[in-house]
């Protein structure tokens, strides 16, 4: 972004708002930034990002380490982020169960939604072991190679589904990934007869995922929660396990939002 062809091309409060959302985009993408990198990712002159980083922190959405004077967003980001869910207590909802099914198998959970054409994960409980899953809260993920892409996908309405893959990029991340729109279609028709989403490494290498779906007042499909194995702890044997725990989490969540005839019942 150039800082002076766009104060000259529109007005100045425009001009601001760019610069603003400009900075929080780029701070949102490292965990810590400083004002150097800032000016020379964004192409502002440096006077001007400390001026927007100062005016931030004092609103309470960027918060500034005293020992290496870089910089970061605070929670309260993404408490404004949160307000956007479409079922705000959605996380609220599912806090206690996904703390419970991540003590139970020791792996990470993840909770996520539709946005646009992809995954959001909106919470996540971090595995107790050293080695797990690689992912953060606001990270988008593909909807054609996750356990949570699968089952949103699996029993949304089929018009919707529609506009929906019109959207998405069937990407190859692995070997195994599916690139094949229609190939996806056949997925999804098994996912949905065996009542769970699977992640077979087609994402993320050596990662295994099991996914549930969780429904609203009117019995569609508004997230879904997984748990998370590296390979070499996933034990096929003790899956079903898995899939009644996640079943069971999502048939109370479900149930506290309003639906009333759950579709994983058979």
């Amino acid at each position: 972004m150039d800082d002076e062809s766009n104060d000259a091309k529109q007005p100045e409060s425009v001009a601001a708002v760019l610069k603003v959302f400009a900075i929080l985009q780029a701070l949102s993408e490292r965990s810590e930034t400083g004002i150097s990198d800032l000016s020379v990712r964004l192409a502002m002159p440096k006077a001007t990002v400390y001026r927007f980083l100062q005016t931030m922190m004092t609103l309470g959405y960027v918060h500034q380490q005293a020992d290496s004077e870089r910089y970061g967003l605070t929670m309260r980001a993404f408490e404004l982020g949160a307000k956007a869910l479409q079922y705000p207590d959605l996380v609220d909802l599912a806090k206690h169960h996904m703390q419970m099914l991540a003590d139970k198998t020791g792996e990470t959970v993840h909770l996520g939604t539709l946005i646009d054409s992809e995954i959001i994960y909106v919470h996540k409980i971090d595995s107790r072991h050293t080695l797990g899953m690689y992912s953060k809260v606001g990270r988008r993920a593909p909807l054609h190679n996750t356990a949570i892409g699968k089952v949103l996908m699996a029993w949304e309405h089929p018009e919707r589904r529609d506009r929906i893959l019109d959207g998405a990029e069937f990407k190859r991340f692995r070997d195994k990934t599916i690139v094949d729109r229609q190939a996806f279609l056949v997925e999804l028709e098994r996912v949905k007869a065996q009542g769970y989403g699977e992640d077979r490494e087609e994402f993320d290498e050596h990662i295994r995922c099991l996914g549930i779906p969780i429904f609203d007042r009117l019995n569609q499909p508004i997230a879904g929660m997984s748990v998370s194995f590296p390979t070499f702890r996933y034990d096929e044997e003790k899956a079903p396990e898995v899939i009644a725990m996640l079943t069971a989490a999502s048939r109370d969540i479900s149930s506290k939002l309003g639906c009333t005839k759950f579709p994983l019942d058979r």
